[in-house]
């Protein structure tokens, strides 16, 4: 009776290892994923940062709290890959006064080294934000 309680008490302990070291493996690339650019600088944009993560097996960008929308007719994302290859995505303001604070990377894009504010309408950078490393 002695070695059936035994074995269960170290197959319990066993069980709750492994489950500690995959919370903490999962946590590790967690944290290894996320990256946050320096502060955004240029003619329309300056101050708020960007954050790069990874979502569900998708890649996101989000601009921070303090982000401020440029007030010019047509922002846009823009990113610009670690071989200088540049990227038009989404809309920055949509409707009713809001903006797209978050998008997804699409999967043709490798890698992300920067990001930039791009007013389509005017067809000028409004600002840009670097990250330390390209992002993939």
């Amino acid at each position: 009776m002695r070695s059936v309680h035994r074995f269960e008490s170290t197959a319990i302990s066993l069980f709750v290892a492994l489950v500690v070291v995959v919370f903490l493996t999962a946590m590790h690339g967690f944290a290894a994923a996320t990256m946050t650019s320096k502060p955004f600088a240029g003619a329309k944009v300056n101050g708020g940062t960007v954050t790069f993560s990874k979502e569900m097996g998708k890649r996101v960008l989000t601009l921070s709290d303090d982000f401020k929308v440029p007030d010019t007719p047509d922002p846009h994302w823009q990113v610009v890959d670690s071989k200088g290859r540049v990227y038009l995505l989404n809309k920055l303001k949509i409707k009713d006064d809001k903006f797209n604070k978050k998008i997804m990377l699409p999967a043709y894009i490798a890698n992300v080294a920067k990001v930039q504010i791009w007013c389509a309408w005017a067809e000028s950078l409004l600002g840009e934000a670097d990250f330390a490393k390209p992002m993939k």
